[in-house]
């Protein structure tokens, strides 16, 4: 069953991971006019079990927002952007559905990653690149990490950007194939292969030895093969797999009468108890600035602010460092100027929205609806705080035209309803509205994704949550996967406003300025969310709560979690996973981490063999370590 039939798209079609922000930079077949236009990539997965890689323009993302499943509808708490669609739409619709670029899985041959992890060419025929796609964000690794959970590949010799996909179907001859074009066989490829494989199970520790020295020079020379021949890559991993997997197995049930089987899964090893700091005192701050007012040592900066926060008499000039609003190594003198620039940009923008009369406003559709939905968020923002309650408050006004000035620095963003809820806690604590504009535009730099009109930005959110939680915590992950809330909707709302309807104004600030600093890692806020589940765990398992008395108790945490505690548990379960032995790749994109690569080390014995040498090869996401000193002395 195809994905095209757009009324079946919710039932028939699964999103097992989705990119936005890529460009359709080249396709065959395709008129110029689709080239250069902005969509989402996507991995999906059929009715009939059959998955695709599939390209959608922004177009189709639009109109398909508007009707999607109900399920996500459920974790709404913040609604959606209004929007006209011109036209027929049911032309519309159709039109836009046959701009998407669709690639089976199962015809997919190679794949190319160039120019920084930034674009990726496809084929399903040798010889040619039908399709590119430009990642404007960068992020085309991530998107290798998740298309290698569904297709086995190998990287080709003559360039390590390429992938070749290997068909399930067809690994005898694939292995047959890589080894013919190596020459490590003097005798007939294919007998050796087969006589290899159909041996495992009959000889396992002979044949296991027997793959090994066969394979000993592709070792030596780990990924980059031999003299210009093609790489082993997967194929090769997967027959030693295989043979250690076998030889495990006959050591295994030759000792079945001797020793208990006890089958032991990977776990984190004891989670650290790290106590937190104190805030940032005025007297340090002042004296990490030079003469000049520069501000020195900037990395001993943000691990003080990390460990404790800053103190709040200084809070009105550290955050503007920590939002991007003074940069840290400007003079005194430099934040003058630079401040007085600011002050007249910020009103030059503001006057171009109050000077909209009410005949140009009634032709504005679009700003009039984002006007009106700026009033009412405005009207109902943190009303309770003395800052913002009662009737004519000015701050309110101070608010509303922040947030209105806003809709004119970044109109294609404008305003989305939860963004009120990002800049109250600024203008209460800087008063000053330009200040507070500046600051407030720093921090939705980092988290404009949170907004996406497509929402795919929140849905990678929850889905590297969820990842994370599988990876820190197990048993919780199952449980929540067997209540149908494996999704993570129920912590949309933390992702979506930075945790800002968790805590106290006093308890958000303190957690802003700590994750503002970017330590310990890329995405830390996502430990916040899995430590706070952590301190739920055995309330929510041992109440058996499904998916809505699990939403139901989150929500109910509001204003009653320790923001000190939790830091701390979130930087121990951060610990926890970065030390893990089985850290898997996946987890180390989340946390902006390097992938794991094992340079070969080896010298050469008197009898030309190499001493030790130790080279990963890659297999279907796992990683198989090769050492081949010990290889050695078992053949000697």
């Amino acid at each position: 069953m195809s994905c095209s039939s757009s009324e079946d798209i919710p039932e028939q079609c699964k999103e097992l991971f989705t990119q936005d922000g890529v460009l359709l930079k080249a396709s065959i077949g395709r008129p110029i006019s689709d080239l250069n236009s902005i969509g989402m990539l996507c991995i999906v997965q059929n009715g009939d079990g059959t998955k695709c890689i599939e390209w959608r323009p922004n177009d189709l993302i639009t109109i398909d927002s508007d009707t999607q499943d109900q399920e996500w509808a459920v974790v709404h708490t913040i609604g959606r952007r209004q929007r006209t669609l011109s036209g027929n739409m049911t032309s519309d619709y159709a039109a836009a559905r046959a701009r998407i670029v669709r690639i089976p899985l199962d015809e997919l041959k190679t794949f190319k990653v160039t120019r920084n992890s930034q674009q990726m060419q496809f084929t399903t025929k040798p010889g040619i690149w039908q399709n590119t796609f430009y990642f404007q964000h960068g992020n085309a690794e991530i998107f290798v990490a998740y298309l290698k959970n569904h297709v086995k590949t190998a990287k080709t010799r003559h360039d390590r950007n390429t992938y070749v996909v290997v068909e399930p179907n067809n690994e005898s001859q694939v292995l047959n194939r890589s080894f013919a074009e190596l020459d490590i066989f003097t005798e007939n490829t294919t007998d050796v292969v087969w006589n290899l494989v159909s041996n495992f199970k009959q000889r396992p520790y002979e044949t296991t030895m027997e793959a090994f020295s066969k394979l000993t020079d592709i070792v030596y020379y780990g990924n980059e093969g031999l003299n210009g021949k093609r790489d082993v890559s997967e194929e090769v991993a997967d027959l030693l797999t295989r043979s250690m997997s076998a030889l495990e197995d006959a050591t295994t049930a030759s000792r079945a009468e001797e020793y208990e089987v006890i089958s032991v899964k990977p776990t984190l090893p004891p989670r650290p108890c790290i106590p937190r700091g104190t805030p940032l005192s005025t007297e340090k701050w002042e004296g990490l600035q030079d003469t000049d007012g520069r501000i020195l040592e900037v990395d001993g900066v943000k691990q003080l602010i990390f460990r404790g926060g800053v103190a709040h008499s200084i809070r009105h000039s550290v955050w503007k460092y920590l939002l991007d609003y003074y940069p840290w190594s400007a003079t005194s003198s430099e934040l003058r100027a630079l401040q007085k620039r600011k002050t007249e940009e910020y009103f030059s923008m503001k006057l171009q929205w109050r000077s909209i009369t009410d005949k140009q406003e009634s032709r504005f559709s679009e700003y009039r609806e984002r006007k009106s939905l700026v009033e009412k968020d405005v009207n109902r923002t943190d009303r309770t705080h003395p800052f913002y309650s009662g009737d004519n408050n000015p701050n309110l006004i101070v608010l509303q035209d922040i947030l209105m000035t806003y809709v004119m620095y970044n109109f294609d963003l404008g305003y989305v309803q939860g963004m009120s809820d990002i800049l109250a806690p600024l203008l209460l604590l800087l008063g000053n509205e330009v200040d507070s504009f500046w600051c407030f535009a720093g921090f939705m730099e980092r988290i404009a994704s949170n907004f996406d009109m497509d929402q795919a930005g929140m849905k990678q959110q929850l889905l590297n949550l969820q990842q994370l939680l599988t990876f820190a915590s197990p048993e919780l992950a199952k449980h929540l996967a067997s209540k149908d809330s494996g999704n993570m909707y129920f912590c949309f709302r933390w992702l979506l406003v930075w945790f800002k309807r968790e805590f106290s104004h006093r308890d958000i600030m303190r957690l802003w300025e700590v994750l503002w600093t970017g330590l310990p890692c890329a995405n830390f806020h996502l430990f916040i969310c899995v430590a706070i589940l952590d301190a739920e765990k055995d309330v929510l398992i041992s109440g058996d709560y499904g998916f809505t008395e699990i939403l139901k108790h989150v929500n109910d945490l509001s204003m009653c979690l320790d923001v000190d505690k939790i830091l701390s548990t979130a930087e121990g379960i951060y610990h926890q996973v970065i030390s893990a032995p089985h850290l898997t790749d996946q987890v180390r994109v989340i946390l902006g981490m390097p992938i794991t690569k094992v340079e070969p080390v080896a010298k050469e014995t008197d009898n030309g063999k190499p001493d030790m040498e130790e080279v990963t090869l890659e297999y279907n996401g796992l990683q198989i370590s090769v050492v081949t000193q010990t290889v050695w002395a078992l053949l000697a």
